[in-house]
């Protein structure tokens, strides 16, 4: 089975792509590799976002934030899909992405920005999780490699509409 890559794009890279990265590679039946960079990355990761990344399965190891520069360099892996998941990445101007990949934004209110118990900033990292999964699990169905540019960056716009 081919495998697609997905980078996940947010301002910091310390909650909700790290979210994405984790729950692409974990749990998009094989068909999915989770990555994430920032606009302007943190110093670390979100401790609930890498404690719910581990729960997932996904490497501890694997988790830091990093900048979307480390991605649009030749070197990088190719990207299939680039997901914007805070309205502020979505705003910014990206780097130029090597081949051309589809992209879209599925945007998630920021569950690091709770404030109140541990278990309500838990429900809010958990919310997320659940939103991005299902619409991962949605992408991972389509059949990737029968459409086209246009229709993948289409149905990635369907599945955040429709989710």
């Amino acid at each position: 089975m081919k495998t697609y890559n997905i980078l996940f794009l947010c301002t910091h890279n310390s909650a909700r792509s790290i979210l994405g990265e984790a729950i692409a590679s974990t749990k998009s039946f094989g068909k999915l590799i989770g990555y994430s960079a920032g606009s302007s990355p943190g110093t670390s990761v979100n401790p609930i976002a890498k404690k719910m990344a581990v729960e997932f399965g996904y490497d501890a190891k694997k988790l830091y934030s990093k900048s979307w520069d480390e991605f649009a360099k030749p070197s990088a892996p190719q990207m299939d899909f680039i997901i914007t998941v805070c309205d502020n990445a979505a705003k910014e101007a990206c780097p130029v992405w090597i081949g051309l990949p589809a992209t879209a934004h599925w945007g998630f209110s920021d569950p690091s920005a709770i404030l109140g118990s541990e278990n309500e900033k838990e429900q809010a990292f958990r919310e997320v999780a659940m939103g991005l999964t299902k619409r991962i699990q949605l992408l991972a169905s389509l059949p990737i490699d029968k459409l086209d540019h246009l229709s993948l960056t289409s149905k990635l716009k369907e599945i955040h509409t429709n989710a």
